[in-house]
Order: structure tokens, then C-alpha cells, then sequence
């Protein structure tokens, strides 16, 4: 695992830098229509889910399932963004919030099992956290305006991407203190 996280930490951090760039445009245009939400929200996630299917095959070893698994539900509630985008902001809400719980669900695994492999796993963790407090929030909240869903979605983006962007960081130096595995950003 520590050979994947050495090579992938460029694509952890290029994956950061996309959160963060989402979010940002989703904060300077709150007022954006329900059908550019859902046409920003899929390509988002596709985006993310194929970085993140490209690092699960780019290692070796068991613990890459974790992100080829993260990687499919993001390509996932992507293409359902784009096969109907006429959805109701309910069921858009719905899908943000259920694909929010299930990859905050799997970056808590992740930061568990890397628990004694790498320093600040933490960093992990909370993202994780954050991804489920973001679902958690959506789904309680079902009645928030499109705009609200826009900022609490631009706001987690951006949150998410800062804290990926420093796990990146994090990485590429324990994998350089360790004999250079992480030389070059995607391997």
C-alpha cells in the first residue's frame, strides 16, 4: 500500500486541486440553475471517480479495491447526474447525499487500515468525515433551496480538496523519505 500511495501521490493531489476548483465555481455563481448543478456535479464526479479507479489499478496489493470501489460509485452517481438531468432538486439532493455517505464510508476504511502504515492518517479520516457530515447535512435537510445545496456543496468541495491536496503533499514526502517512490506525481 505504501508503494501506491508513493506513486499516486500526484493524482491525490491533481484530485484536490479539481475539489477545489469546483467548489470555488460553485460558490461564485450561487444562483446557478438546477440543471447546471447536475451538469457540474457529473462531471465532477466522473472526474474524481476515474482518478480515483486509476489509482486503485495503478498499485498492487488487496487494499486498492478501496479505491477502484470509490472510484465506480463516483463514475456512478455521475452518470446518473447526466442520464437525468431533469431530476427533481430532492432526488438530486438524494444522490449528492448517498454518494457523499458511501465515499466518506470509504476514505474512514482507508484511513483505518493505513492506520500503521503512514503518518497523519488522520488526514484521511477526516475527509472522510466530512464527506459523511456533507451527506449527513443533505439528507436532513431536504427542504434547503438549490442555492443552499450549492453553497454546502461548494463549501465541501473545497473543504475536501484542501484536505486531499495536503494528504497529497504528505504523501509524496513520506514516499521520498523512503527511497524515492514518489518521484514523479502520477508514476
Amino acid at each position: 500500500m505504501r508503494e501506491l500511495l508513493g506513486r499516486t501521490w500526484g493524482l491525490v493531489v491533481f484530485r484536490g486541486v479539481i475539489g477545489v476548483i469546483f467548489g470555488a465555481l460553485a460558490l461564485l455563481w450561487p444562483q446557478i440553475t438546477l440543471l447546471a448543478l447536475v451538469v457540474l456535479f457529473g462531471a465532477y464526479a466522473i472526474v474524481d471517480g476515474v482518478m480515483a479507479i486509476v489509482m486503485g489499478f495503478s498499485g498492487r496489493g488487496g487494499e486498492r479495491w478501496v479505491l477502484v470501489a470509490m472510484g465506480l460509485v463516483g463514475v456512478l452517481a455521475g452518470l446518473i447526474a447526466f442520464v437525468w438531468p431533469g431530476v427533481t432538486a430532492l432526488v438530486l439532493l438524494w444522490v449528492i447525499a448517498f454518494w457523499a455517505v458511501l465515499t466518506g464510508v470509504m476514505y474512514l476504511v482507508a484511513a483505518w487500515r493505513l492506520r500503521r502504515e503512514i503518518d497523519n492518517e488522520w488526514l484521511l479520516g477526516l475527509t472522510g468525515v466530512a464527506s459523511i457530515g456533507l451527506g449527513v447535512v443533505l439528507l436532513f435537510q431536504p427542504a434547503a433551496g438549490a442555492v443552499a445545496l450549492v453553497v454546502t456543496i461548494g463549501v465541501f468541495a473545497i473543504v475536501w480538496g484542501v484536505l486531499s491536496i495536503v494528504l497529497g503533499l504528505r504523501m509524496r514526502g513520506v514516499s521520498r523519505r523512503e527511497g524515492g517512490l514518489g518521484a514523479t506525481a502520477f508514476g
